[in-house]
């Protein structure tokens, strides 16, 4: 196996972590739950809060209801915890793009490489809006939106829905396949107590009775909107030496942004590979890795054609190939490659990059119980699509 190579200054590592239970509607606030969590984040860590001097997280509150956002409430930035900590950081700074796990991760390896920070606290909190959560509330189309939203095309499933139902088309893929994804990810995390879905498996026959959402999309290729936190500790490698638990170094990392070829927000299938073979090609160059060299490719799944996205993309199968591979069992954790063994956002709820990031720390530290899998030393933790969110790389080892 290849050794990964860090792209940051220095090795920075994963020292500690915590996980809010996740559900429907929380009774606590998001902003107490976001100051528990951290503290036990801290206190995983072996650390008291006065020993993090670095914040960062990325906000985006990814409903299309238009709902005013308060901080504390429906989103939690890291000005708002520093506040409630009662700390004054060295660093503290927000990620505003889409794939803000991977965005806020590299933020925060690269303060501590820098030097601009110890211990970084990077966190994200998920709210779940007591409405419909991509009710459209538009009085007035404008801009784009007015070839898109007065015909229905509004929000991520049908602009997702638009992608898979073309690649349906052009490949020959059928719901049949995709079955293996959606019932893969929720057998996982039914097995994860602070899973949306923890007991609830889900059968093949669930998934196709499942009803549309926007065809191809059903209610079950969707992730579900939940409330919850998810908080990570890093600091440099020299530091996490002397850690409470097993640090997981930070290997490598890339990012896409991809404009729509249509000036639409609406990708076409070509739009999302050329977008994905950049995203890949940055990743492999950052990490000095190739496909072969990764046991725990944590690809995301928000909705199910993610899977098949990121697949391709990423190089583990050739495009077009996906949904045969997963048919064929190519991503059942026992026997295959491991790619949703976490549960993802199918199988724990819309927690967007925490369920993959979380997966790659517990396997890598060996944290991960009774799920524990054997041989893990290399690991990726995507979010959002190839295209236009991010990916991180993560080792057992320092890069080097």
């Amino acid at each position: 196996m290849s050794r990964a190579r860090t792209s940051t200054a220095g090795p920075v590592a994963i020292v500690g972590y915590a996980h809010s239970p996740i559900c429907r509607r929380t009774d606590t606030s998001l902003g107490a739950l976001t100051v528990a969590t951290a503290l036990a984040a801290i206190a995983d860590a072996g650390l008291t809060k006065e020993q993090i001097d670095g914040f960062t997280t990325g906000a985006l509150f990814p409903s299309s209801g238009g709902g005013a956002l308060v901080d504390g409430v429906q989103i939690v930035t890291s000005d708002w915890l520093v506040e409630r900590l009662r700390l004054q950081p060295r660093w503290l700074a927000g990620f505003q793009g889409v794939g803000q796990i991977p965005g806020a991760m590299i933020l925060a390896a690269n303060a501590i490489a820098s030097g601009a920070a110890d211990y970084v606290l990077v966190h994200r909190a998920m709210y779940n809006p007591p409405k419909r959560y991509h009710e459209n509330p538009l009085i007035e189309a404008t801009g784009s939106h007015q070839w898109t939203a007065p015909h229905g095309l509004w929000g991520p499933p049908a602009q997702m829905a638009l992608a898979y139902n073309e690649y349906m088309q052009r490949y020959g893929a059928t719901r049949d396949a995709m079955a293996e994804v959606v019932v893969e990810a929720r057998r996982n995390g039914s097995r994860i107590p602070w899973s949306h879905w923890f007991g609830q498996p889900l059968s093949v026959e669930d998934y196709m009775s499942s009803p549309m959402v926007a065809d191809p999309i059903s209610v079950l290729d969707c992730d579900i909107p939940v409330s919850g936190v998810g908080a990570f500790v890093l600091t440099s490698g020299e530091r996490a030496k002397d850690s409470k638990h097993r640090p997981v170094y930070v290997a490598g990392y890339a990012q896409g942004r991809w404009r729509s070829s249509n000036s639409l927000d609406f990708w076409t299938l070509d739009d999302i590979y050329e977008g994905g073979a950049a995203t890949a090609a940055r990743l492999w160059e950052s990490a000095g890795l190739e496909p072969g060299d990764v046991d725990l490719p944590q690809v995301y799944d928000g909705f199910s054609p993610m899977v098949y996205f990121w697949l391709e993309s990423l190089g583990y199968c050739p495009v077009g190939e996906a949904h045969r591979f997963v048919a064929d069992g190519g991503i059942r954790t026992e026997g295959g490659l491991p790619a949703l063994s976490g549960g993802g956002a199918l199988g724990n709820g819309r927690m967007h990059g925490v369920p993959q990031t979380l997966e790659c720390y517990l396997q890598l530290s060996g944290r991960a119980g009774e799920r524990q899998l054997t041989g893990i030393e290399v690991a990726l933790a995507c979010q959002s699509t190839p295209n236009f969110g991010g990916v991180v790389a993560y080792s057992a080892s320092p890069p080097g």
